[in-house]
């Protein structure tokens, strides 16, 4: 069960945290302002559609912080670890091709006739 007092009191910081009022909150959540200004007064609990809208666009708020205060706020982002795979020899070679400046050595032009001319570098 949620505690209401408690919950408005994080309802509350969310507001302080991110410098914008109820009824700006209340937009960018996509909910009423009425609903806010009921939610911070305790006139009325939290939904579970409010608190999912709170969520979505505030994907660094902690579900159980802004729920039972247990967590963190804002909530720690894990870094996932991706270990760099080795290169194959036929990488590497093809790395090394790719660095290395390339020249033209031969252009060849074909001609609808069947006939080609062929300008190699001097």
């Amino acid at each position: 069960m949620v505690n209401t007092s408690d919950f408005i009191a994080r309802l509350e910081y969310l507001l302080k945290y991110y410098d914008i009022s109820a009824s700006s909150f209340a937009d960018k959540v996509g909910v009423q302002r009425s609903s806010i200004s009921h939610l911070l007064s305790g006139r009325n609990k939290p939904s579970l559609e409010f608190v999912l809208k709170v969520i979505q666009k505030f994907p660094e708020v902690n579900l159980y912080w802004l729920l039972n205060g247990k967590g963190s706020f804002p909530q720690e982002t894990k870094k996932k670890f991706t270990p760099t795979p080795k290169e194959s020899p036929e990488q590497s070679e093809l790395k090394e091709r790719a660095e290395k400046p390339k020249k033209i050595q031969r252009i060849v032009i074909f001609y609808s006739d069947g006939s080609f001319e062929a300008y190699d570098e001097d």
